[in-house]
């Protein structure tokens, strides 16, 4: 299972998504690929975002049962923690905004 949200992204990558996955709600997109198409459409997400923000998720084997990746100004960032990637959040600055 493969799951991508985009925040703030441009319509042209919204309808690049939609080539290969299901968006089940506006900005959120599912579908069940390889690990070489899984690339390949973060790739197209690098190259299309601009001023978006983007996180990827999907099955793998370990504890959690998934991983993900994200992409662009977000307040929520990944980070590793004995071995456990998880999420923490960065702190607001002087006008509440990143």
């Amino acid at each position: 299972m493969l799951v991508i949200v985009l925040e703030n992204a441009p319509p042209r990558l919204r309808g690049r998504l939609a080539i290969w996955l299901l968006e089940i709600r506006a900005g959120v997109y599912v579908g069940n690929y390889s690990a070489k198409v899984r690339e390949h459409i973060w790739a197209q997400v690098e190259a299309g975002l601009d001023e978006g923000n983007a996180v990827m998720a999907w099955r793998v084997n370990n504890e959690a049962g998934f991983d993900f990746v994200t992409l662009g100004k977000n307040r929520r960032i990944p980070v590793e923690l004995d071995g456990a990637k998880l999420v923490s959040f960065l702190p607001l600055d002087d006008k509440n905004t990143l």
